[in-house]
């Protein structure tokens, strides 16, 4: 961040009274809440598409009123080749949505960066995206309610979380701690979104699962325009008021920005075991884990909702323990904490790599609650690295462009799924445990560039120091 612009000092004095929320400017819960609804309108629609297809957009009579879906078709074969039956294509036609949702909001900090601001772009991402959920109630605009999902998670998601960062004054350690509890709105999102549109879709019936999800994103739309003389002043919207030029690009912000795209495949690499978690982490565990608990049978999917709840509980419990070490030790800044949250998520891999190996060695399935330790050990590590690493990017972006930088940031998610989707393959070529240990070797891969990183640009990542602060 540049000490030189112009509108950097005005903007964090955040007035106490506004520090309402866990000793945060209030702004911070407007958000947190607008994210959590955002969260569970995404993974309610998420959660229903693929069985949406399947069992029943893809069949005839519905696949052939889809708009625009031969041109479609021939497009997905292109990229993957023609699909063997509907299950592939539907695989195809969720992993192009995934993919795309990750590169979006590049141009979305784009849009606001350069012509609308955060807020507006954030109020038109919303809106996009209800719009999208609604859509999905015809089979005629499938299609186009998928664009306009991509759209909308484009415009909203890094304008959203570069708007908590602009909370906090530089050299302000509660900022990372803001965003592990905007990250307790995405696992609260999360959690209650398949338990409400899922049932919804599959019980009722399809479309009354995404209208579920559409009004969810309509009330995070509410709470966000309600809360919005909260948010901190647009960097763009205080341009034009005061008709200043944009800040020009410091030394240091070039040397930042390279470093920052440097680490984007770095966290894709390091993230590959959590994504893995969703993949081929459950085709192993379906059949090498003895599924009963506490004399009960328990289903593969309950696997996914301990997930969301763990990675509730951890979130919190980090932030927790962080606020406690602050009282009685100096805090480590985002790339120790980067650190330590890859070492405790490689764990949990190498615990799977061990039960993996004795159960081929022996035939022996391992316990579930093998199988609740590895979640809650990867889940514990990466409380310390989405959240932390998203902080990092916010914090160390140069603020006329922190949107678009934001949109970057995301690329990491889109390379991680893609490796995910290469190496998940590798599950039926290889022994199970010498799968699990390229997941170990690469998370501590990066983990080792992380601390490189530390050693050589520590310095250069650690907040400015501003004139007249006590820093």
């Amino acid at each position: 961040m540049t000490i030189e612009e112009p509108d950097v000092g005005p903007q964090f004095m955040v007035p106490l009274h506004r520090r309402e929320f866990l000793g945060h400017p209030v702004g911070l819960p407007v958000i947190a809440f607008t994210e959590a609804f955002e969260r569970f309108s995404y993974y309610g629609m998420q959660t229903l598409l693929v069985l949406y297809m399947v069992k029943a957009l893809l069949l005839s009579p519905h696949v052939e009123r889809i708009a625009g879906f031969g041109w479609f078709s021939n497009v997905l074969a292109g990229l993957y080749g023609a699909p063997p039956n509907t299950q592939a294509l539907a695989s195809h036609i969720f992993g192009t949505y995934t993919m795309l949702v990750y590169v979006t909001p590049i141009l979305g900090g784009l849009i606001a960066d350069r012509w609308l601001g955060k807020t507006r772009t954030v109020a038109i991402g919303a809106l996009l995206m209800a719009a999208g959920h609604f859509l999905m109630a015809f089979d005629v605009s499938f299609l186009l309610a998928l664009l306009l999902l991509v759209l909308g998670v484009g415009c909203l998601k890094g304008n959203l979380a570069s708007q908590v960062g602009a909370l906090y004054a530089p050299g302000d350690g509660r900022a990372t701690d803001a965003f592990q509890i905007y990250y307790i709105g995405i696992s609260v999102g999360a959690f209650f979104s398949p338990l409400v549109c899922g049932a919804l879709g599959e019980e009722v019936g399809w479309h009354w699962g995404f209208g579920a999800a559409g009004v969810g994103m309509v009330i995070g739309l509410l709470i966000y325009l309600t809360g919005r003389h909260h948010l901190p002043p647009d960097p763009l919207t205080e341009r034009r008021t005061e008709s200043a030029p944009r800040p020009a690009m410091t030394r240091r912000d070039i040397v930042v920005l390279i470093l920052l795209f440097f680490m984007v495949p770095v966290l894709a690499v390091s993230a590959i075991g959590n994504q893995q978690m969703f993949n081929a982490y459950l085709v192993w565990a379906d059949r090498s884990y003895e599924f009963m608990l506490l004399g009960h049978r328990m289903p593969t999917s309950f696997l996914v909702s301990f997930d969301a709840f763990t990675g509730f509980v951890t979130l919190a419990g980090a932030v927790a323990f962080w606020r406690w070490y602050a009282r009685h030790w100096r805090e480590p800044d985002e790339m120790t904490k980067l650190i330590i949250g890859c070492l405790v998520s490689s764990s949990a891999f190498i615990l799977v790599t061990i039960v993996a190996s004795r159960h081929e060695a022996t035939g022996v399935k391992p316990s579930l609650w093998v199988a609740l330790a590895v979640n809650t050990l990867n889940n514990l590590g990466f409380a310390n690295v989405f959240p932390v690493s998203l902080a990092l990017y916010s914090r160390a972006a140069p603020r006329a462009i922190s949107g678009t930088v934001i949109g970057i940031y995301y690329l990491f998610l889109a390379f991680a799924n893609y490796l995910v989707g290469i190496v998940g393959g590798w599950l039926e070529i290889m022994p199970a445990g010498r799968f699990w240990s390229i997941h170990v070797g690469a998370i501590l891969g990066a983990t080792a560039v992380f601390v490189v990183i530390k050693l050589v640009f520590g310095k250069l990542l650690l907040p400015e120091p501003v004139e007249g602060s006590a820093s």
